[in-house]
């Protein structure tokens, strides 16, 4: 088993139409495995989805368990560029407020993605499970430098475990929304999901201001 990348076959030199057909591939088989599952879809299937031949399709990748690592590797990678676009250097709790506003909102436009990444990323094999496993720890870690900000400039007073556990936490909840959204839609508006998640997380917290 590795953390490493796997190079994923193609007999094609182009690497920018790799890059293109890879995408087309992606988005056509996130929709067939959010409605079939991983194992019901076929190759074919993903082929035409992603609107060309099955020849075609074989050229860029080998099997269709090339296609699930493709999708969650993508999914990793698109989620921590977004956050990657959160000031984790300002270090206040309002700031700590917006990260956490803005990767719920990052979750919800992405939440059929991500959905399908929890359901079907057990299908991996066992060589490419632990690096996609790696990236997810990488998008807790950025949490964290979140919250160890605050607790670097004095504002909250926790261990490094506790800020774990607190980045555990708004991680799991704004997945949640993507999860049970057929519950949650029923009830509250995203702004209205974000404001509560907050205020409850930050009751929490609150026992650890300074």
């Amino acid at each position: 088993m590795t953390d490493r990348k796997r190079q994923v076959h193609t007999t094609v030199k182009d690497v920018q139409l790799i890059e293109k057909r890879r995408s087309e591939m992606i988005r056509g088989a996130v929709q067939l495995f959010k409605k079939k599952g991983f194992h019901r879809t076929t190759t074919r299937e993903i082929a035409k989805a992603s609107g060309f031949s099955i020849g075609t399709m074989y050229e860029y990748i080998r099997t269709k368990e090339d296609v699930l690592y493709l999708v969650c590797d993508s999914i990793y990678d698109q989620v921590k560029e977004r956050l990657q676009q959160i000031d984790f250097e300002r270090g206040t709790l309002e700031s700590l407020k917006l990260g956490i506003a803005y990767y719920f909102r990052v979750m919800d436009e992405m939440q059929d993605e991500v959905l399908v990444m929890y359901q079907e990323a057990k299908s991996l094999s066992k060589d490419a499970l632990p690096y996609v496993l790696k990236k997810e720890v990488e998008m807790v870690a950025m949490v964290e430098t979140l919250i160890q900000r605050c607790v670097d400039h004095g504002l909250l007073d926790m261990d490094q475990k506790k800020v774990h556990i607190l980045a555990q936490n708004i991680f799991i909840q704004g997945q949640m929304w993507g999860f049970r959204r057929w519950m949650l839609q029923k009830s509250f508006s995203l702004d209205e999901y974000i404001t509560l998640q907050t205020d409850l997380l930050f009751s929490g917290v609150n026992g650890y201001e300074k």
